[in-house]
C-alpha cells in the first residue's frame, strides 16, 4: 500500500492559506447547513460533490506521493465547482425539464462525471473507478449481451440525466448521508481527536489490560474498540493505534505477523462498532428506512462478540507462548486518566444518549459536535481560573447555559459556542492555542471527509445504472434460484461477492453496491431485511482482512515490518468470529435482537460464545495445555455443530463440547503434577 500524497498526511497548518481556508469553508457550510437548512437538499449534495471534488484536486496529485500540479489542480477544481454553481443557479430549470438536457446540461453533466471517476482514482487507486466503469459501460452496451444479462438501449443523454442529475445517480442517497450525517460525525472525530481522546483511549486500555497476561494486544483490542466509537476508517484505525500497539506487541514476544494481525482485525472491527460504524450505519438507516436506532441495536451483540473472539484469540496466543504483560508500575492508571480528560466524554455520553433515545443523527451529530466545541474551549476557560471549587462553578454554570440554549434550538448554542470562542481569543493563556486547535480540527474534518465523501459520489454511479437496467433482479433471480435449493450455498455466494467486490474498495461502498445486488436476494429468500443488510455489511469490512489485496493489513505492514499476506493469515484467524456471526444470525435473528423472545436471544449469544471459544482453541493449538490435532479437530467440529440450527445439531455440540473440555481439563490436571516436578531441575 503505498503512501499518502504529502498533503494528505501534512497538518492543516502547513498547507498554503488558500487551501486552509477552502478546507475551513467546506466544514463551516456543513455545519451551518445542517443547523440551520439554509438550501435545498439538491443544492446541499451539488455543493458537497463541488467543495470535496475541489479539495480533492488541491490536496491529491495526478500521481505520485508529491504536491498536484496547481494549474491542473485549480483547473478540475474550477471545473467542479462551475458544475455545483450550474446546479445552484438553474435548479428550478432543471427540475422543469427533467430528462430533457440541453446542450449545457450535457456538457455539464459529463464532464461531472469525468470529475469524480479522477477525484476517485486519485484518492483510492483504480479498484473502485474500474467497477465503476464496468457499471457504465453496461449501460452504455449491454443492449448487446445475450441472454437475461441484457437490456433495453439507451442514450447516452438518458445515462448523462440518470447520473448527473435528479437523486439516483452521482447526487443519490450516499452522496446526501455523506454531506449531511457522516461529515457531521467525521468532524466529531476530527475534535475528539484534536482533543486528546486517542490519547485517553489508549491510557484507560494500558491501564485496565497492559498488566495482564498478553497485555499488549489486549491494548490494542480494547483500544481499537474504543476508537470505533468516533472512528469512521478501519483502515486509518490501524495506521492510528497501531504506531503504538504493534511495536508494543512485537517488544513483548509476538511475532510480527500476529501483531499486525490483532491490530488490523481489532481496527476494521472498530467499523461494527456503535455509534458511528464506519459511517455506514446511516446509509443503511436511509436505504432500508429504518429507525437509525434499530441499525445500532442489530449491530451491538455482533460487534462485542467479535471483539470477545478476537480477545480470546490473543488470551490462548498468550498462554501458548507463555506471553506475560507489562510490569504494573508501568502501565498508566486507567481511572487517572478519566480524571484528567473526564470532560472530553461528555459528547460522546450526550451522542449516543441522543441517538439511543430515537433523535435523528443528523441532530445528534450537529449537538455532539457544538458540545464537543464547547467542551474543548471551556476547559481552556477553566484553566485561567484559580482554585478548584471555581472551576467547578464555571463547568457547572456553563452546562446550565448549554443545556438552556439546546431547549431554545440551534441559534442559541451556537451563540454560546461564539461567545465562548472570543473568550479564548481574548486569553493568551490557553485560550488562543485551544482556538488554534479548534479552528486546525475543522480544517482536519475536511481533508478526512474526502476519502469517504469521494466513494460515496462514485457509487452513485452504480446505483444509478442498478435503476436504469434492472441488473439487480437479474443477480437477484440467480442466487434465489439457488438458494431454492440450499440457502447455505446463497449465503456462501453473498459472502464471496461482497469479499470480492471489497478488495480494494472501502467498506461503504462495498456495502452500498452489494446492498443493491445482493441484499434484495436473501430478503426474498426469507432472511429478515435488516439481517440481509447486515450480512452483505460485515462481509465487506471483512474483505479488508481477506488476500491478495487485504488493505488493512498492507497498512499494518511497515509498521510491523512483515508481509502483508502473513498479516493477513493471522488476521483472518484472530477475526473468525467475524465470518461466523452474520451466518449465525440469519439461521437465528435473535442474535441481532430482531426476535421476540429475550430469552432465545440469550440462548443464541451462549452458542455463539461457546462455538468462538472452540473454534479459538483449535486455531490456536492451546487452551490450559497444547491440545492435540485430535482435539483441535473435535473442538472445530463442536463449534461448527453449535453454528448449523439443524435438528438436534445444538444437543450433539453442546455434548461433544462438555466431553472435550473435560477430557482436556484432566489431562491438564494430570500434567500438572509433572510440570511441578521437572521445575526445580531446571
Amino acid at each position: 500500500m503505498s503512501s499518502q500524497p504529502i498533503l494528505a498526511r501534512t497538518e492543516p497548518n502547513d498547507w498554503p492559506r488558500l487551501l486552509f481556508y477552502i478546507a475551513l469553508a467546506f466544514s463551516v457550510f456543513q455545519v451551518a447547513t445542517a443547523g440551520f437548512h439554509l438550501v435545498s437538499s439538491q443544492v446541499l449534495r451539488a455543493a458537497h460533490v463541488g467543495f470535496a471534488l475541489l479539495l480533492t484536486f488541491l490536496i491529491y496529485p495526478s500521481r505520485g506521493e508529491g504536491r498536484p500540479n496547481p494549474w491542473i489542480a485549480w483547473t478540475l477544481g474550477a471545473l467542479a465547482v462551475a458544475g455545483a454553481a450550474y446546479q445552484w443557479i438553474f435548479e428550478a430549470d432543471l427540475i422543469q425539464r427533467s430528462g430533457s438536457l440541453t446542450t449545457g446540461d450535457m456538457v455539464v453533466g459529463t464532464v461531472t462525471v469525468l470529475l469524480v471517476f479522477e477525484a476517485a482514482r486519485r484518492v483510492m487507486g483504480l479498484g473502485l473507478p474500474i467497477i465503476c466503469l464496468i457499471f457504465l459501460l453496461y449501460a452504455m452496451f449491454g443492449e448487446y449481451i445475450p441472454g437475461a444479462l441484457g437490456h433495453r438501449p439507451f442514450g447516452l443523454d438518458q445515462i448523462i440525466n440518470q447520473l448527473s442529475f435528479g437523486t439516483e445517480g452521482l447526487y443519490g442517497t450516499p452522496t446526501y448521508v455523506s454531506a449531511t450525517y457522516i461529515f457531521l460525525f467525521v468532524l466529531f472525530g476530527a475534535f475528539l481527536e484534536q482533543s486528546g481522546m486517542i490519547q485517553l483511549f489508549t491510557d484507560f486500555a494500558m491501564g485496565l489490560f497492559g498488566h495482564r497476561r498478553g497485555g499488549p494486544a489486549k491494548v490494542a483490542v480494547a483500544s481499537s474498540a474504543f476508537m470505533g466509537t468516533i472512528s469512521g476508517s478501519g483502515v486509518a484505525n490501524v495506521v492510528t493505534t497501531g504506531q503504538f500497539t504493534i511495536p508494543l506487541m512485537k517488544r513483548f514476544g509476538y511475532s510480527p505477523a500476529f501483531a499486525g494481525g490483532v491490530e488490523s482485525a481489532a481496527s476494521m472491527g472498530s467499523q461494527l462498532m456503535p455509534p458511528v460504524m464506519g459511517a455506514v450505519a446511516f446509509i443503511m438507516a436511509e436505504t432500508i428506512d429504518v429507525a437509525y436506532i434499530e441499525v445500532v441495536k442489530a449491530a451491538i451483540i455482533p460487534a462485542a462478540l467479535y471483539f470477545v473472539g478476537i480477545y480470546w484469540m490473543v488470551q490462548l496466543e498468550a498462554g501458548r507462548a507463555d506471553l506475560r504483560g507489562l510490569p504494573k508500575d508501568q502501565c498508566p492508571n486507567p481511572w487517572t486518566a478519566i480524571r484528567q480528560r473526564w470532560y472530553l466524554l461528555i459528547p460522546l455520553v450526550v451522542l449516543v444518549g441522543l441517538l439511543m433515545s430515537g433523535r435523528t443523527p443528523m441532530l445528534a451529530g450537529t449537538i455532539g459536535l457544538v458540545l464537543t466545541g464547547t467542551v474543548i474551549l471551556g476547559s481552556a476557560i477553566a484553566l485561567n481560573l484559580k482554585g478548584m471549587p471555581l472551576r467547578i462553578a464555571f463547568w457547572i454554570a456553563l452546562g446550565l447555559v448549554a443545556a438552556g440554549a439546546l431547549k431554545l434550538g440551534n441559534g442559541p448554542i451556537f451563540i454560546v459556542l461564539a461567545v465562548l470562542a472570543l473568550a479564548c481569543l481574548l486569553l493568551k493563556k490557553h485560550g488562543r492555542e485551544t482556538l488554534r486547535i479548534s479552528v486546525t480540527a475543522l480544517a482536519n474534518g475536511a481533508r478526512q471527509a474526502l476519502p469517504v465523501a469521494i466513494a460515496c459520489i462514485l457509487v452513485g454511479v452504480i446505483i444509478g445504472v442498478v435503476s436504469l437496467t434492472g441488473v439487480a433482479s437479474t443477480f437477484a433471480g440467480f442466487v434465489i434460484q439457488i438458494g431454492q435449493s440450499s440457502l447455505l450455498l446463497s449465503l456462501l455466494l453473498t459472502m464471496v461477492t461482497c469479499l470480492v467486490l471489497g478488495m480494494g474498495i472501502p467498506s461503504i461502498p462495498n456495502y452500498i453496491i452489494t446492498s443493491s445486488i445482493a441484499a434484495p436476494a436473501l430478503l426474498a429468500l426469507g432472511v429478515p431485511l435488516l439481517v440481509s443488510h447486515m450480512f452483505v455489511f460485515y462481509f465487506g469490512i471483512l474483505a479488508d482482512l481477506t488476500p491478495p489485496v487485504a488493505l488493512a493489513c498492507f497498512a499494518a505492514a511497515p509498521i510491523a515490518k512483515e508481509s502483508g499476506l502473513k498479516i493477513s493469515g493471522w488476521a483472518l484467524r484472530v477475526c473468525l468470529a467475524g465470518f461466523v456471526v452474520p451466518f449465525m444470525a440469519v439461521y437465528s435473528p435473535e442474535l441481532m435482537l430482531q426476535g421476540e423472545s429475550a430469552l432465545a436471544t440469550l440462548y443464541v449469544v451462549v452458542k455463539a460464545l461457546l462455538a468462538i471459544g472452540l473454534w479459538g482453541v483449535s486455531a490456536i493449538g492451546f487452551w490450559l495445555l497444547p491440545a492435540s490435532r485430535l482435539e483441535r479437530l473435535l473442538m472445530a467440529v463442536a463449534g461448527a455443530l453449535l453454528v448449523v440450527a439443524l435438528p438436534v445439531t445444538d444437543e450433539l455440540g453442546f455434548g461433544l463440547a462438555a466431553l472435550l473440555a473435560l477430557l482436556h481439563w484432566r489431562r491438564s490436571r494430570r500434567a500438572a503434577p509433572a510440570t511441578t516436578t521437572a521445575s526445580p531441575s531446571r
